[in-house]
């Protein structure tokens, strides 16, 4: 009997169910839904925006070099309230704050619409930069926080749409509204579904009372240095390349601004009582690693954004509405992809499927590492489908491994820092970006105009060729003709120069994800445990 008993024993728990996950409200879908519809609005904004400034600066006479402002302006608001925006909504209450900056921000989308000239634009897009940055943690949040451990990969799956699907499908959406329907369309198109969001959370959140005590017990010391240094910093990212880096006393400046209050920030942080944000969560190894790996993705992810529509406008000069539908195939994949990769989490340790991802999106970018004048949308098509693969599969599993085990008061400090982090990635990588494209079109040209030598007998000949081809289409002057062939034959060095640093650029990109893979490899296993779980 006494053999037979723990047979037994194991035979009838065997037998009990295991006990079913706790099934989820419909309220609490809606309200994640129509909060990462929310953060989606926001994201597809930036990209829209930016697919369209050269129409924008056009209609409010704004000069190339002031009409990034307009950009800038949004992009620096937002990175500096995604990390206020834990402690605020614990001030104002989730309900009351969210609500708020939706209907904001719906309300300066149509605001900008109807903007007259530059400086107008640019107050209404840093107010609209204030609350679009809300919409982009507060959804992070809801889902780590309102919705259990199983279910938690399909709100990050949602969340994923907005974090790697807007960027990418922006371009196509802002070229199109532009070409056919003109650039103010580009911000009415937030009315309809940004009504729907307001819908769903006015219905879905749940009334709590304000705690405005809070706002005495703020680290406001933390609150201005942060706010001072990030802005600072994402300034001098925005504009250091125009304005020639360092050779500009005003970059110069806000740089020692920016070191200056960061550093006051981050001790200020690890001192006081009670933090802006727990700067200690950096320590624990699956947070850490993870916010590591995803600044080198927002460094890929809008990097590629920037980089692409350059290419195709500068070198094979293509329309924004054309742009947009080489650049569709890096969103339209991620739609159909995106939904199945809880399913994915399920069957496969996350950290595969993360690396997996990551090795995907730096192929891509290898794919385009030798790269020819003739290399337009028919060979983009491949490279950018197996890029939507690639992030389709990074951003949910890689937002559960890390925020897995981050308690309930500590979600606020987490969705700050991991969102600011992948904005702040993208920030510097176009920074760097522009800066190597510069800095490499130049080394290629001085290079090329060796080889391009009025001593070498081929392009003596080529010389000859395009004189008398000025010459047979119209042009009388023979020194004429002469000094048009020379300036045709610099503009094909000149392409040819740009290509070739384009081509760098991708091999950047791709690097810094492989540096990202190798984030990925220090990642710990996370079992399936309730949230305030595993460290």
């Amino acid at each position: 009997m006494s053999t037979l008993q723990p047979a037994l024993n194991a035979a009838s728990a065997a037998s009990i169910p295991a006990p079913a996950a706790p099934a989820v409200p419909a309220k609490t879908w809606i309200a994640v839904i129509g909060a990462t519809l929310g953060a989606f609005m926001a994201v597809l904004n930036i990209q829209i925006v930016n697919a369209s400034l050269a129409d924008i600066q056009g209609a409010i006479g704004a000069g190339i070099d002031d009409g990034g402002w307009i950009s800038t302006s949004y992009l620096v608001a937002e990175i500096v309230v995604i990390p206020l925006s834990g402690w605020l909504a614990q001030v104002f209450s989730i309900r009351i704050y969210l609500l708020t900056n939706a209907i904001l921000f719906l309300i300066l989308s149509a605001a900008c619409a109807l903007a007259h000239d530059l400086s107008q634009m640019i107050v209404l897009r840093a107010i609209q930069g204030f609350t679009g940055g809300v919409l982009i943690p507060m959804a992070f949040t809801l889902i780590i926080t309102l919705l259990p451990h199983a279910k938690q990969p399909v709100g990050l799956a949602l969340f994923a749409l907005s974090a790697t699907f807007a960027p990418a499908i922006g371009p196509t959406i802002g070229g199109y509204l532009t070409e056919n329907f003109g650039w103010q369309y580009i911000f009415y198109v937030n009315l309809v579904p940004g009504a729907i969001m307001v819908g769903m959370l006015w219905y879905a959140l749940e009334a709590k009372p304000m705690k405005l005590s809070l706002l005495r017990e703020g680290d406001w010391a933390g609150i201005v240095t942060m706010a001072i240094g990030l802005s600072a910093l994402q300034t001098v990212l925005e504009e250091g390349n125009k304005d020639d880096w360092f050779g500009s006393p005003f970059i110069v400046k806000l740089s020692m601004i920016a070191a200056v209050a960061l550093t006051a920030f981050l001790i200020i942080e690890l001192t006081v009582k009670k933090p802006l944000l727990n700067l200690r969560l950096l320590v624990r190894r699956n947070f850490g690693f993870g916010m590591l790996a995803n600044f080198l993705l927002g460094i890929a992810l809008y990097g590629s954004v920037f980089i692409l529509p350059q290419y195709l406008a500068r070198i094979q000069g293509y329309n924004a509405e054309q742009i947009g539908m080489v650049l569709a195939w890096t969103g339209l994949p991620q739609l159909v992809l995106i939904p199945l990769v809880p399913r994915l989490m399920q069957r496969f340790d996350a950290r595969i499927i993360i690396g997996a991802g990551f090795v995907l999106f730096a192929a891509s970018n290898f794919m385009n590492i030798y790269m020819t004048s003739d290399y337009a949308a028919d060979q983009l098509l491949w490279p950018n489908i197996v890029r939507a693969i690639g992030q389709a599969l990074v951003m949910a599993p890689l937002s559960a491994v890390a925020t897995a085990g981050i308690e309930a008061e500590n979600a606020g400090s987490a969705s700050g820092l991991f969102n600011m982090m992948r904005n702040l990635g993208g920030a510097v990588g176009i920074a760097i970006l522009q800066t190597v494209l510069t800095k490499r079109e130049q080394y290629h040209s001085n290079v090329l105009m060796q080889s391009v030598s009025i001593f070498e007998q081929a392009t003596r000949t080529r010389l000859e060729q395009l004189t008398r081809y000025f010459v047979n289409h119209g042009v009388l002057d023979h020194a004429d003709a002469a000094h048009r062939a020379y300036v045709a034959i610099g503009r094909i060095v000149q392409k040819q120069a740009y290509i070739l640093a384009f081509s760098d650029t991708f091999y950047l990109l791709g690097m810094a994800l492989v540096v990202a893979l190798l984030a990925v490899l220090f990642l710990k296993k996370t079992g399936q445990t309730s949230a305030g779980g595993a460290h």
